[in-house]
């Protein structure tokens, strides 16, 4: 059996990835992956790279920006591929912020599902969480599907 070569070009990456050579290009112009260049200036990447591809498409899945994904890659060694505990690591430093954006997301299910349950469809209109629209106090957007509580009452 032949060994897998330890270089991509950017069209084996492609392939490999199942992301536009054109997204792959932009991962780098963003510096979530790295390339070498040949002689004849050609883009060859370390077969590692479509473990970080995998990374960065799955971070923005689940919302993280460039920005987040950045930071989180640059705590990766360069000097050799990232191991099982490398990764490990990142993914425990995301859990957190994860599970913030999972409470996020379920509070505003259930503030939706209790606006859209009262029937009236506006929270202008609306007697129960909103009369006179007095959230129009607390600033412009849906105020309580914002994250604004309303009153008791």
């Amino acid at each position: 059996m032949a060994a897998l070569p330890t270089q991509l070009t950017i069209g084996e990456l492609s392939a490999r990835s199942g992301l536009a050579t054109s997204a792959l290009r932009f991962y780098e112009t963003e510096g979530l992956i790295a390339a070498t260049r040949t002689a004849g200036g050609q883009r060859r990447y370390d077969r590692a790279t479509l473990r970080r591809v995998g990374f960065v498409r799955a971070a923005q899945h689940v919302g993280l920006s460039l920005e987040e994904i950045r930071s989180a890659l640059a705590t990766l060694p360069d000097a050799r591929t990232p191991t099982k505990a490398d990764w490990a690591g990142l993914s425990r430093g995301w859990r957190p912020m994860i599970d913030a954006r999972i409470a996020e997301l379920e509070a505003l299910r259930d503030r939706l599902t209790s606006c859209i349950g009262c029937g009236c469809l506006s929270l202008r209109l609306c007697s129960l969480y909103n009369p006179d629209d007095m959230a129009a106090a607390r600033g412009d957007g849906a105020r309580y599907l914002l994250g604004d509580d309303p009153p008791d009452g």
